[in-house]
């Protein structure tokens, strides 16, 4: 889950993900700070806590590319050398994603070019890192769509994992079991949020029009081995 949603003070998340069985956190915000922000000795302690309640990183949830594509790069590759050392920090191999927010009103394809441009650099230092750097769809990005996702999954291949998020699609009006059969052999983990294809807005899982339960029957009946579900309701306002 990302148990920032629960609340914003990290102790409350661990309880919270006891609470509900839940071994894996998708960590983001920690005592009211992005996980970026953190610095080495607020990280020792999120390590000692996270072992003491024997819950497991299942990806750090940066916002590394949720910058505009139009934004100086520079600081925001440092931003990512961060996460990167984040993710050996807490043992996990996965880094959650985004291809940069698009000009309003522009057509994403005229970026394409920098888009692919900034993700090669970090696709390499991820790469000797032994990091996976997993694309989520978010609104507004380049691959905001099932299609312009494809063009990076199919270019950056093993090297780029897919977050599959059902409310994001409706939101930007792609069908999320058309994207979900476009991308079911390659999605790397799965976000739990559902909305309504009327007017965008966030409903509890499987009341919306993100098609949950058919996505994950068909996960059910075809996939083996690890499967990670994260639960992000986004069903109130929280800090993050």
């Amino acid at each position: 889950a990302f148990a920032d949603e629960a609340s914003p003070e990290f102790d409350r998340q661990i309880a919270a993900l006891h609470r509900k069985h839940i071994p894996l956190m998708e960590i983001r915000g920690v005592d009211d700070k992005g996980i970026l922000d953190l610095t080495d000795e607020e990280l020792d302690v999120v390590e000692k806590k996270l072992a003491a309640g024997n819950i497991g990183i299942s990806a750090i949830g940066s916002p590394i590319g949720k910058i505009g594509i139009e934004d100086d790069f520079a600081p925001h590759f440092e931003k990512f050398k961060r996460a990167v050392e984040i993710a050996k920090k807490l043992h996990t191999t996965r880094i959650r994603m985004f291809s940069f927010y698009i000009p309003q009103g522009e057509e994403p394809e005229k970026y394409r070019d920098e888009v692919f441009r900034r993700l090669e650099r970090m696709v390499e230092l991820a790469r000797k890192n032994d990091v996976l750097l997993v694309h989520e769809n978010e609104k507004g990005i380049y691959g905001d769509t099932d299609t312009r996702c494809m063009d990076l999954y199919e270019h950056f291949g093993g090297d780029m994992g897919v977050a599959f998020d059902p409310a994001n699609y409706v939101q930007c009006g792609v069908d999320p079991l058309e994207a979900y059969r476009l991308h079911k052999d390659i999605i790397t983990y799965f976000h739990i949020k559902d909305a309504m294809k009327e007017d965008g807005s966030v409903v509890s899982a499987g009341r919306g029009d993100g098609h949950l339960p058919e996505i994950l029957e068909d996960v059910d009946k075809v996939r083996s081995g690890e499967v990670i579900l994260t639960v992000e309701p986004h069903l109130h306002i929280f800090n993050g």
